[in-house]
C-alpha cells in the first residue's frame, strides 16, 4: 500500500512540475521551458553527484544575465512549494488517529485501568502557542492559493470522481499554479504584528474550527470504545494561545495601541465566526420540545431553541458590528456585546440537555456539541494573548520612578533592596504612581501595556513572560506594575529562563520566590514557568543545552512538589533542532518524569503552524499526536536516568559546550567566515516579520537572533548549530571506554534517544558538498581551512551516528521522510549553485550601487531554499 501511495505522491509531483512548465513556456516560450527543464535534470544529476552537471550548472549561471537568473530562481522556488503542497496532501490523506491506536494498544499491553485512565484524562490540558517567529516565508496570498491548491489535488485523488470533474479540477490547478507564477513571492514590506496576528486568525478560522471538535469527537468515540465512558460536555484538552501582538521583547512595533488592536480583532472574528454556528444552529434547531428549564429560558417560545440562540447571535453580530465601530473612532455601547465566556456557554448548553432529556440525543451530539466543544476551547476571544517584555524594560521603569521619588536608583540597589522595596509596595493600600510623573517614552510604554491589560477581560489573555528573568525581582516587579495598573485578577507571570547560566540558576530563583509568604499566597498554589529553548542552543550548543533544560526542568518539578505548587513548565521550542525543536511526540517523551501534571504549554511558531496546522486533517493529526504522546507520559512515564547515564550526559555535555564555544565564540577565524560563507548579511533585506533580526541594531554576532543566526545556516546546507560539538562528544566518551553505557542509554532513555534520532533528520538535510560550494566561491582562501574543518566535523558526526543507530544511512527507519527529502534536494540543487552566483554578484558590487533584480532574485533563492528545507530557523 506504502508503494502505491508514494509512487502515488511522485506522480503529483511531476504532473505539477508538468503544469508549472507549462505556465512558463504560455509567458515566456518554449525555449524558457527547455532551459528550465535542462536545469532541473542537471540538479538532479547533481545532487547524485554527476561533477560535469555540477559545472554545467555553474557555467550556465554565470553566462545568464540577471533577469534571466530571477526566472531560474522563481521556478525553482514553484517547484519546491509544489512538491510541498503535494506531500501535505499526501499527509492529510493518511488515517488520523494511528497515534491514538498505538497509545490505546499500549495501554492494553500495561493493563492500565479505566481510573488511571480518568485520572490522565482530566489533567489533559494541551496549551498552543502561536507566535511568528520564526517568520512565515510565504505570504499570505500564496498561502490562499496553496490552500485551494491542496483542496483541489484531494478532490481529484478521489477514486469515485468522474471524468468530467477531473478535468475541471484539473483546469482550476493550472489557474491557481498559473496565478501562483504571475504574483510577487516577496514582500514590498515587512507585515506587522497585525499582520501577523490576522494571519494567526486565519489558521484558526480555515483549519483549527473545523479540526478542534472533529479531534475530540474521536477521542471520545475511542474512549467510550476502550473504556465505555465519555468525555464530559465542557471537556477543553486543548486551547490556544498566541504571542503574535503581544510579544514585545526587542520588537519596538509591539506597542500598547497594537496590543489593543489585536486584541478587539480576535473577539471580532471570534464573534463572527460563532455567528456562522449559530446562525446553522438556527436553520436546524427547528424543533419544539424542549425541557423545562428552557421552555423558561425562552419564555414558552412554540420553537424554544430558536428563540434562545436568536438573541445571541444578534449580541455577537452587535460584538462584530461595535469593534468595527470601536476601531473607527465612532462610540459605541459595549454593554449590547457578549462580554463574557458564560453568556456563550450557557445558552448553548441548556440547548443541549433540553434535546437529551427530550430524547434527542442524536442531535444534540452533532453541529450543536462541536459548537459547543469550540466554545470551551475558543471562547468568545478566539485564543488567549501572551504579553512578553524584556526584564530590564520592567527594572528601567522603577529606576526612572526611584529617582523621581528621591529614593535612588533602582537598578543599582542589591537584590534584596529591591525585594523589600517590591512587597512593601505590593502589601501597601496607596498607590505608587504619582499623578504629576511625566516617565520617558519607553516607560510611559510599559506602564500603558500594563493598563491594556488592566482595562480588558481575563479570558482574553493568558501570562505575562519575562525575558531574561534571572531574580526573584524580575517577578515580583510585573506583579506589581500590573497591580498599579487596576488590574483586579492575578495574571500569572512566568519568568523565561534560556541561557544555560539562567536554566542553571532557574530553581534557586524558584525556591526564593516560593519561600517569599506573600508570593506564596499571591499565587494561590498555580506557577508558569517558561523553558527557552534557542538561545540556549546557541549560547551553548545542542546537546549542553538539551541537557540544562531537562535538569531544570526536573528540579523546578521537585521544587513544586516541595512547596505543593501546581507547576506549567512552558517550552519555548523552535521548529529545528538547533532552536530546541524535536518531533512532538518524541520531545513529550523524552522530558523529565512529572513535568506534565501541570499541562503542556509549548510555542507554535511561524512556519511550522502551517505545515501542523495549516489543513484540518493535518490538525486533527497533529492534535491526535500531542494528546497521546502527552497521554502516554502520564500513564506510562519514562524512566528517571539512572546514576551512570547521569554522569554521563553530564560530562558529554560539558564537552559538547567547550567544542561548540570553542569554535563559535573563541576561535578568531569564525565571525569573518561565518559572515561571508553565509547569506546572514542579505538576510536582513528580506522582508520576514515584523521583529528586526538582532536585538540591537549596532550589536555584531553575540545580538543575532537564534532565528536568522539557524537560518543562515540552514541556506548553506550546513545546518551547524544544530550539530556543531555534539558527536564529538559522544566520541570522546567513547574512547574513554563508555561503549556500553552509550548502547545502553540509547536503548532505555528517550531523552539520549530522541537527541540522537533528531540529529538523524538533520543529517539527512545537511549537505557538506554544497556548503564547500559556498567556500569555493565565496570565501576567501586565508578562511577556506575553516569550512573544511567543519565540514569535516560534520562528516566524522554522520558517521558515528550511523555506526551508533546501526544504520546504513541517515533516515532509514523513516523511510518516507528519507524520501521527501530527496525529492525536494533535486529542485533545491539548482537554488544552491544559483544563490551563491547571485551572491557573488551582489559582493561585487559597491556598498553604494543597488541592482534591483539581483537583490529580488537573492530573496526568491533564501525563500526557495527554506520552502526546500521546510524551516527558516
Amino acid at each position: 500500500m506504502s508503494v502505491k501511495l508514494d509512487r502515488k505522491l511522485k506522480d503529483t509531483v511531476r504532473n505539477l512540475g508538468a503544469t508549472l512548465g507549462e505556465t512558463i513556456k504560455a509567458q515566456l516560450g518554449e525555449s524558457w521551458l527547455q532551459r528550465i527543464e535542462d536545469v532541473r535534470i542537471s540538479g538532479r544529476q547533481s545532487f547524485n553527484g554527476e561533477d560535469d552537471a555540477t559545472l554545467h550548472l555553474k557555467t550556465l549561471f554565470k553566462e545568464l544575465d540577471d533577469e534571466q537568473l530571477l526566472v531560474v530562481a522563481r521556478a525553482f522556488t514553484q517547484f519546491l512549494n509544489l512538491a510541498n503542497i503535494a506531500e501535505q496532501e499526501f499527509n492529510s490523506s493518511r488515517p488520523n488517529d494511528s497515534e491514538l491506536e498505538k497509545l490505546f494498544s499500549k495501554l492494553n499491553e500495561h493493563n492500565i485501568s479505566a481510573h488511571s485512565f480518568e485520572q490522565a484524562l482530566e489533567q489533559l490540558d494541551i496549551d498552543l502557542v502561536l507566535t511568528a517567529h520564526p517568520t512565515e516565508v510565504s505570504r499570505r496570498t500564496f498561502i490562499h492559493k496553496y490552500g485551494e491548491l491542496t483542496h483541489c489535488l484531494t478532490e481529484l485523488n478521489n477514486n469515485g470522481i468522474e471524468e468530467q470533474s477531473r478535468e475541471v479540477l484539473r483546469s482550476r490547478i493550472a489557474d491557481l499554479i498559473s496565478q501562483a507564477w504571475h504574483t510577487e513571492e516577496i514582500r514590498s514590506t515587512r507585515p506587522t504584528p497585525v499582520d501577523e496576528a490576522q494571519w494567526g486568525f486565519a489558521v484558526i478560522e480555515n483549519s483549527l474550527w473545523e479540526a478542534v471538535p472533529q479531534f475530540i469527537r474521536k477521542l471520545d468515540q475511542k474512549i467510550v470504545k476502550k473504556y465505555n465512558q465519555h468525555l464530559p460536555l465542557n471537556a477543553s484538552p486543548v486551547h490556544f494561545s498566541s504571542w503574535m501582538g503581544g510579544d514585545r521583547d526587542g520588537n519596538p512595533y509591539v506597542t500598547a495601541k497594537v496590543t489593543e488592536r489585536v486584541l478587539l480583532l480576535a473577539r471580532k472574528r471570534a464573534a463572527r465566526l460563532f455567528m456562522q454556528d449559530i446562525d446553522k444552529l438556527q436553520v436546524e434547531l427547528s424543533m419544539h420540545k424542549c425541557d423545562e428549564r428552557l421552555a423558561q429560558m425562552s419564555g414558552g417560545a412554540t420553537e424554544p431553541y430558536r428563540a434562545v440562540l436568536q438573541p445571541l447571535y444578534y449580541r455577537f453580530k452587535d460584538t462584530h458590528d461595535g469593534i468595527t465601530d470601536y476601531l473607527d473612532g465612532k462610540p459605541v455601547d459595549k454593554s449590547r456585546w457578549v462580554n463574557t465566556e458564560e453568556e456563550l456557554i450557557e445558552p448553548l448548553t441548556v440547548c443541549y440537555h433540553s434535546l437529551v432529556n427530550c430524547g434527542m440525543s442524536v442531535i444534540a451530539n452533532s453541529q450543536l456539541l462541536d459548537t459547543i466543544r469550540r466554545a470551551h476551547c475558543f471562547g468568545i476571544h478566539l485564543l488567549r494573548l501572551d504579553i512578553r517584555q524584556d526584564s530590564e524594560r520592567h527594572a528601567n521603569v522603577f529606576s526612572e520612578l526611584t529617582r523621581y521619588l528621591g529614593l535612588g536608583d533602582y537598578s543599582q540597589w542589591s537584590e534584596e533592596d529591591k525585594q523589600a522595596f517590591l512587597l512593601r509596595e505590593l502589601s501597601s493600600k496607596r498607590p505608587l504612581l504619582p499623578n504629576k510623573w511625566n516617565p520617558s517614552d519607553e516607560v510611559r510604554e510599559v506602564l500603558d501595556t500594563c493598563r491594556v491589560v488592566a482595562d480588558n477581560s481575563a479570558s482574553g489573555f493568558g501570562i505575562y513572560i519575562i525575558s531574561m528573568a534571572s531574580q526573584p525581582s524580575d517577578v515580583l516587579a510585573v506583579k506589581l506594575l500590573l497591580r498599579e495598573a487596576g488590574i483586579t485578577w492575578p495574571m500569572p507571570v512566568a519568568p523565561l529562563f534560556e541561557t544555560l547560566d539562567d536554566l542553571n540558576n532557574a530553581s534557586q530563583v524558584m525556591r526564593d520566590l516560593f519561600e517569599i509568604d506573600w508570593y506564596r499566597g499571591y499565587i494561590s498554589g498555580k506557577q508558569y514557568v517558561m523553558i527557552g529553548y534557542s538561545d540556549s542552543a546557541k549560547d551553548a550548543g545542542a546537546l549542553a543545552a538539551g541537557w540544562a533544560q531537562y535538569e531544570s526542568q526536573e528540579a523546578l518539578v521537585a521544587l513544586s512538589d516541595e512547596f505543593k505548587v501546581n507547576l506549567t513548565l512552558f517550552h519555548g521550542r523552535g521548529g529545528t533542532i538547533g532552536r530546541g525543536g524535536l518531533p512532538a511526540h518524541g520531545a513529550i517523551l523524552s522530558q523529565p518524569p512529572g513535568s506534565l501534571k501541570g499541562g503542556f504549554r509549548v510555542t507554535e511558531q511561524g512556519e511550522t503552524i502551517r505545515y501542523k496546522f495549516g489543513m484540518p486533517r493535518l490538525a486533527e493529526r497533529s492534535l491526535n499526536l500531542y494528546a497521546s504522546a502527552i497521554l502516554e507520559a502520564m500513564l506510562l512515564p519514562p524512566p528517571k536516568p539512572q546514576d551512570d547515564w547521569r554522569e554521563a550526559i553530564k560530562s558529554m555535555a560539558a564537552d559538547g559546550r567547550d567544542n561548540y564555544r570553542n569554535i563559535v565564540r573563541h576561535n578568531e577565524t569564525f565571525v569573518p567566515y561565518f559572515r561571508v560563507a553565509t547569506p546572514e548579511q542579505e538576510l536582513g533585506k528580506l522582508p520576514l516579520g515584523s521583529r528586526p533580526a538582532k536585538r540591537k541594531p549596532t550589536g555584531g554576532i553575540e545580538s543575532l537572533r537564534a532565528i536568522p543566526w539557524i537560518f543562515a545556516w540552514a541556506q548553506t546546507r550546513m545546518v551547524l548549530p544544530s550539530w556543531l560539538g555534539v558527536m564529538k562528544a559522544v566520541q570522546k566518551a567513547l574512547d574513554e571506554g563508555k561503549g556500553e553505557l552509550i548502547e545502553d542509554m540509547l536503548q532505555h532513555w528517550p531523552f539520549f534517544r530522541s537527541r540522537l534520532s533528531m540529529l538523524d533528520m538533520v543529517f539527512c538535510k545537511a549537505d557538506a558538498r554544497i556548503g564547500a560550494e559556498y567556500d569555493k566561491r565565496l570565501v576567501p582562501d586565508e578562511l577556506r581551512h575553516f569550512g573544511e574543518l567543519l565540514r569535516d566535523e560534520l562528516q566524522s558526526s554522520i558517521d558515528l551516528l550511523l555506526t551508533l543507530l546501526k544504520q546504513e544511512h541517515v533516515m532509514e527507519s523513516d523511510e518516507q521522510g528519507y524520501d521527501s527529502m530527496q525529492i525536494r534536494a533535486g529542485y533545491m540543487q539548482p537554488l544552491h549553485f544559483l544563490q551563491i552566483e547571485l551572491l557573488h554578484r551582489i559582493r561585487q558590487l559597491a556598498d553604494s550601487s543597488e541592482n534591483p533584480t539581483l537583490e529580488r532574485a537573492m530573496m526568491v533563492t533564501i525563500t526557495g531554499i527554506a520552502v526546500g528545507m521546510r524551516n527558516t530557523g
